[in-house]
């Protein structure tokens, strides 16, 4: 009889006998979102505003609630194109609380069309969201290029998310506190943490050198 090898902490083991990190192998909607999307470096306004938008909303409430509402979420609101949204009323407001196909939060989606408004002037200013928010990726010799799972667990926020929370909300966006922005520097790859031996890390830390250099 073979040995059982033995997953490295931080990692679990798929039926396809693949490694990932630990939250990604636990249902399928998490194991395509940590394998395709999680940590590579979206460029993209509308992507971006998306990427924010949705951690605000997920505040309170559990991710894979909202990756499940994510496209009725893209349908309400026009895709997260910022122009259209900034565009929304008071009749889209009540539109979007009659959606039960969304978190129906007054605050979070008068929060979005806020976000909108100030996501314009933001592009305005700096050209893009991803011009923006780069200078806020963290420096090499700043922080451990890779977590345990133990210590990944502990991280809710960064001195780099603060800075950027901090800076948003200076511009007038909300919700936008520091764990909320370092979810969302996880999520859109301006950090990598997946952990040490999953099969994806190091195609992720690739991707972020050519982005970011």
């Amino acid at each position: 009889m073979g040995l059982k090898v033995r997953t490295p902490p931080g990692l679990a083991t798929g039926d396809d006998g693949t490694s990932r990190c630990w939250w990604g192998a636990s249902t399928p909607d998490y194991a395509h979102y940590h394998d395709t999307e999680w940590g590579r470096p979206v460029t993209s306004d509308a992507r971006l505003f998306e990427k924010l938008c949705l951690e605000g909303f997920q505040s309170g409430l559990s991710w894979l609630t909202i990756l499940r509402k994510r496209e009725n979420f893209r349908a309400a609101f026009a895709g997260f194109d910022p122009y259209k949204v900034a565009r929304f009323g008071a009749d889209d407001v009540e539109r979007l609380l009659g959606d039960a196909g969304i978190v129906r939060h007054r605050g979070k989606i008068e929060s979005t069309i806020n976000n909108a408004c100030r996501a314009v002037e933001l592009i305005d200013e700096q050209g893009s969201i991803f011009d923006y928010v780069g200078p806020y990726r963290p420096s090499a010799d700043s922080r451990p290029r890779r977590f345990t799972r133990a210590e990944l667990m502990k991280l809710s926020k960064t001195p780099e998310s603060t800075a950027l929370s901090a800076d948003l909300k200076k511009r007038g966006w909300t919700f936008v506190g520091p764990t909320t922005v370092y979810a969302f520097m996880q999520a859109m790859g301006l950090v990598n943490d997946h952990i040490e031996g999953c099969f994806v890390r190091d195609e992720v830390e690739a991707l972020q050198q050519q982005v970011f250099g």
